[in-house]
């Protein structure tokens, strides 16, 4: 049996990442056209103020922008195919270097804020959907409903000024690492995986220090979405008819929550996830400006306003690949979770 599905599983894996391909090649076209859309004109930035109208047409030429959009779109896919994002005028640095030096600090900002928020949000919705109307439904009514009210940049500043300023706990809001540490050896981007892997405890403590306040910023936003979902999904599951048939067979009360209930609410609970994650990875850009955090967020945004064409699209192509690389995760997790869902029938 094993011998037969392990194969049937690579080919529909291999099959779902060829269907993306058409998805990745529209998501290059419309970054594209839309890049090319906004005001402002990079060779004018480029060059500076005092420049003369000469050398912005020089410039202009170097960045190939004199040509026609067809032919912009064609050199752009040729450099794409050999790996090349292009090059970033805001940074002067390639697009893929910067995205590789952002990407890791959005990537350990949003992880470090879905476990925080899923560690309270999956308890706190199921407690709330086997007790309602109680105070524990109430208390969750009260998060959710202040987690989606409060904007994520009045949280940071509010956490800044109690933990920061009065109480003096917190360390200075100033990005990854206070400037007396030194950042560790880059082996994944993830400050806290590196300093673990040079053994520099120390920077570890400083990293994670840095990392607490914007992660509950970050946290308090995210498990709204979460603990609606976790206690929708098990209102649902417990309401269902083989949950009255676990029950007048006699089975205990933890034995249908939690191996037949809250497995079975597991589904939904994992699809919100993985939309909250997309979502919050590229929407996060307030709380990096809050906590001067040099995330891929922050980096869209600065490429946005001066037009940089090669960042925006390198933002918006890496942003596709995760979504896509996402959704495969997920149907993967959906089939570990109930067998029965085939992953070719998905």
């Amino acid at each position: 049996m094993k011998k037969t599905t392990t194969p049937n599983r690579v080919r529909a894996v291999t099959g779902r990442i060829a269907q993306t391909i058409p998805v990745l090649f529209g998501v290059v076209v419309i970054s594209f056209l839309l890049t090319r859309a906004l005001p402002g004109d990079p060779a004018a930035y480029f060059a500076g103020a005092a420049a003369s109208e000469e050398s912005i047409q020089q410039i202009r030429v170097a960045l190939g922008l004199d040509k026609s959009l067809p032919q912009q779109f064609l050199i752009y896919l040729q450099d794409l195919f050999q790996g090349d994002l292009g090059q970033s005028i805001s940074t002067g640095q390639p697009v893929a270097t910067d995205l590789a030096n952002r990407l890791p600090a959005s990537l350990e900002l949003t992880l470090s804020a879905l476990l925080i928020s899923c560690g309270i949000a999956i308890p706190l919705g199921v407690l709330a959907a086997t007790r309602p109307g109680s105070a524990v439904d109430h208390i969750c009514r009260v998060l959710v409903t202040a987690g989606v009210s409060l904007p994520t940049f009045f949280t940071g500043i509010l956490l800044i000024y109690i933990f920061y300023y009065l109480l003096g706990v917190a360390p200075s809001p100033l990005g990854r690492l206070d400037f007396i540490y030194i950042e560790p050896d880059h082996v994944t981007g993830f400050y806290l995986v590196d300093a673990a892997i040079a053994g520099d405890w120390e920077t570890w403590v400083a990293a994670l220090k840095q990392l607490v306040l914007p992660s509950i910023t970050l946290a308090l936003f995210t498990l709204a979405p979460i603990a609606r979902m976790t206690r929708a999904a098990m209102l649902s599951a417990l309401s269902s008819d083989y949950i009255r048939t676990a029950r007048a067979s006699g089975l205990s009360d933890k034995k249908i929550l939690y191996t037949h209930a809250f497995r079975n609410a597991l589904l939904p609970i994992v699809t919100t996830l993985g939309m909250v994650f997309s979502f919050t990875l590229g929407a996060n850009v307030l709380v990096e400006k809050v906590f001067a955090w040099p995330g891929i967020g922050s980096y869209a945004v600065e490429a946005l306003v001066v037009s940089d064409y090669a960042a925006v699209q390198g933002f918006v192509l890496a942003m596709a690949v995760l979504f896509v690389i996402l959704n495969l995760v997920i149907d993967l997790m959906y089939t570990a979770i109930d067998p029965r869902i085939g992953f070719d029938s998905q």
